[in-house]
């Protein structure tokens, strides 16, 4: 990975108009950003990269896939057993992500499930876990704001950089 530099409106712009054109290619995306398929090209390898691009996979709705029950469950765990409890984690097939986080709790669980009946067998599979001393479970009962990056990129894109002239980002 190379050293992180700020994301420029160009950039935001490319991200952007990928995420809403998911099949279109360099020169689809040329023609809509209205810059040279050579520079969608390198701009687009750049940010794979630099980590910022990190596939281009199918966003999957686990709800709709049969998993419309979700939870998110904070761990407490043994001191310096961050790497056992990873592990333990990965093993679990209802574990979504997990996060180390300060405060009370030491993990931040996201779990998905067919049934409140499979939410209740990944919660005793996670008090399994050698490592987890106490375990706090909370239901989502509903999305109010998706996984998103693009408002959060386009107030930190680089003011003044990238191609003058170029025509403001799709939403999305």
């Amino acid at each position: 990975m190379s050293d992180r530099r700020e994301l420029d409106a160009l950039d935001v712009a490319l991200l952007a108009a990928v995420r809403e054109h998911r099949s279109a290619g360099p020169l689809e995306l040329s023609r809509l950003l209205g810059v040279a398929r050579g520079t969608v090209s390198a701009r687009l390898q750049r940010l794979e990269d630099d980590g910022v691009v990190t596939g281009y996979g199918p966003d999957v709705d686990v709800a709709a896939a049969g998993f419309g029950v979700q939870a998110f469950v904070t761990l407490e765990i043994a001191q310096g057993a961050i790497d056992a409890v990873r592990r333990d984690l990965e093993a679990i097939p209802g574990v979504l992500e997990a996060h180390a986080t300060t405060g009370s709790g030491d993990v931040l669980v996201r779990v998905a499930a067919r049934s409140h009946e499979a939410l209740q067998q990944i919660l005793v599979d996670l008090n399994r876990s050698s490592a987890v001393v106490r375990s706090t479970s909370v239901v989502a009962l509903s999305e109010l704001v998706a996984w998103r990056t693009l408002p959060l990129l386009r107030s930190g894109a680089a003011p003044g950089a990238g191609r003058s002239g170029m025509p403001p980002p799709p939403r999305g």
